[in-house]
């Protein structure tokens, strides 16, 4: 968008994006373990005893350069009949969430945590990501700001002028955009379930505003 004024000292200003793909390095499984009992003791201790199994088992998958397990949101509900007068038992439940390096162990870990929790266990997502973004950030910046640049150019040109001196720079938040791809459920077996690595994806979005020759 070009804004009026004077010969020399008009100004364009274009929104440029970009986008830089790489290949995911990090597995996150977010987990809930749950449990039902007759007492509120019961239904914790067999929450408990379900996350225990979960860490044991995947203990071999997890290494000191990626984020330790991390427990969070335990929650405890009581169960009634349907008019809501008598109690017929308790509800824990414990998030976890497992990080894993190298996409490869995927099928795995997912097949170690299901033969840990059993029908304890609930899989509220899995996402496949980088452990060090900034080499993307930096592309899909410069491809912005290339893409911001080249669309000025255009218009410049065709208003008959030339672009000058860059007046601002606004820099918009990055995205991560990973896309995994999983088998389909019916593949689950006893043999650890196929996860295809898919891509990761980092945005950016620059507007800039150049003086007009």
């Amino acid at each position: 968008m070009a804004n009026p004024g004077t010969h020399g000292t008009d100004t364009i200003e274009v929104t440029g994006h970009g986008q830089a793909v790489g290949t995911p390095d990090l597995v996150v499984l977010d987990l809930r373990l749950q449990a039902e009992a007759d007492t509120v003791a019961a239904s914790l201790a067999a929450v408990a005893e379900a996350t225990r199994s979960v860490l044991e088992r995947t203990a071999e998958h997890r290494t000191n350069d990626v984020p330790g397990p991390r427990t969070r949101g335990l929650n405890l509900h009581t169960r009634t009949d349907r008019e809501g007068r008598q109690v017929l038992g308790y509800t824990a439940s414990q998030q976890l969430r497992l990080t894993v390096a190298g996409t490869d162990l995927a099928g795995e870990v997912v097949t170690a945590v299901s033969g840990a929790a059993g029908d304890a266990l609930r899989i509220d997502g899995l996402s496949l990501t980088v452990a060090d973004p900034a080499d993307l950030q930096v592309r899909a910046r410069d491809a912005a700001f290339d893409d911001a640049r080249e669309r000025a150019e255009q218009y410049a040109e065709l208003a008959g002028r030339s672009l000058g001196a860059v007046r601002t720079v606004v820099d918009a938040p990055s995205g991560h955009v990973p896309m995994p791809k999983l088998a389909r459920a019916a593949a689950f077996s006893d043999a650890a379930m196929p996860i295809e690595g898919g891509e990761h994806s980092v945005s950016a979005s620059v507007t800039v505003t150049w003086d007009l020759a």
